[in-house]
């Protein structure tokens, strides 16, 4: 039996809705999955595939087998024109992703697929957004790892979507060392073995013992040789631009790369195979992925969107699904946040 991976549209004034159209039409991705899109009606209705697809209401998901739409929203048209976003928009792509979560948790789906959301109109709707990766830790209560999974090297984030001012506080012994064992627990069945993971250092050179910092003197190589005293094979800390200046014998002496920083890990990731490249999140109990691009708006609605990236994301939701070891072991759990 197929999986079935759920697909929230995105924003649906960007490129989101073509190129998930565009990729479900590819015969590659039909063979692979069964698609569960959640997302706005009106918007859904202007794509022939869309329209062949059932409309199915959320609840009644568990009865069904096929390709469906859930409609959870019906925007008015000037609140989708394509390239133009727009607050309605944004609060209408956030409910898209909270739908996918209670199918998720409902066991509907066996895998989630999110198309381009736009962090800054979600924000302007007045819901608190910093991405995904934290909404979907944060709805199932466990510690999870953004990782770049790309055709020549993997490479998960230690922080995300943070400012650089609020690294130093956020980067811990504890939090490193269990990042670092989430890491190898989650491709330990991918690669067959403990991974090898390469720890990148914070400041430039590593820190030059210290002259540069001191980060990878008092956490992260603490980290490092805590992580290795509980049989992970974690290396470093070494400098990341020494690191990225052979990218493909990073691919072969290294299984996965853990970053620091954001822009630290998806630089050398976007940079090396932007198409191919799927972001993956980590210690989920369903598996996650993303394409590894925005809502481009500005070419959003002429037809000249690449679906590959997206058609990517869905072939690696579905083979996540199916194991082994769904590649993202569920990280462990964590008390739900005070409201």
């Amino acid at each position: 039996m197929l999986p079935r991976v759920g697909i929230s549209l995105g924003d649906v004034s960007g490129i989101g809705p073509e190129v998930t159209a565009l990729a479900l039409a590819r015969p590659a991705v039909r063979r692979a999955l069964v698609p569960v899109v959640f997302g706005d009606g009106p918007t859904l209705e202007c794509f022939p595939l869309f329209r062949r697809f059932p409309r199915v209401a959320l609840e009644d998901l568990g009865r069904t087998t096929g390709p469906a739409v859930v409609e959870v929203t019906r925007l008015a048209q000037k609140h989708r024109v394509p390239g133009k976003p727009s607050r309605e928009g944004g609060r209408a792509q956030y409910a898209f992703v909270r739908a996918a979560i209670d199918a998720m948790r409902a066991g509907t789906v066996d895998a989630l697929c999110t198309a381009p959301v736009s962090k800054e109109e979600i924000s302007r709707a007045g819901i608190p957004f910093m991405g995904h990766t934290e909404v979907l830790a944060d709805a199932f209560g466990v510690d999870v790892l953004m990782m770049m999974d790309g055709p020549r090297v993997r490479i998960a984030l230690a922080t995300n979507h943070v400012p650089i001012s609020a690294l130093p506080k956020l980067l811990t012994v504890e939090k490193l060392v269990a990042q670092l064992q989430l890491l190898s627990r989650s491709l330990e069945p991918v690669v067959g073995r403990k991974p090898r993971i390469a720890v990148l250092g914070l400041n430039p050179h590593a820190g030059e013992g210290g002259m540069l910092g001191r980060e990878e003197v008092e956490v992260i190589g603490p980290a490092i040789r805590r992580a290795r005293s509980k049989r992970v094979d974690a290396y470093g800390p070494i400098p990341a631009d020494g690191l990225f200046a052979r990218p493909d014998e990073v691919g072969a002496k290294y299984d996965v790369v853990l970053a620091m920083y954001h822009d630290q890990g998806l630089i050398p990731a976007k940079a090396l195979d932007f198409e191919r490249t799927v972001n993956v999140t980590l210690g989920l109990p369903v598996p996650r992925t993303s394409p590894d691009h925005g809502t481009a708006y500005a070419i959003a609605g002429t037809g000249t969107a690449s679906c590959v990236p997206m058609m990517e994301a869905l072939l690696k939701a579905a083979r996540l699904s199916r194991g082994p070891g769904a590649g993202a072991a569920p990280g462990p759990r964590r008390p739900p946040p005070a409201r």
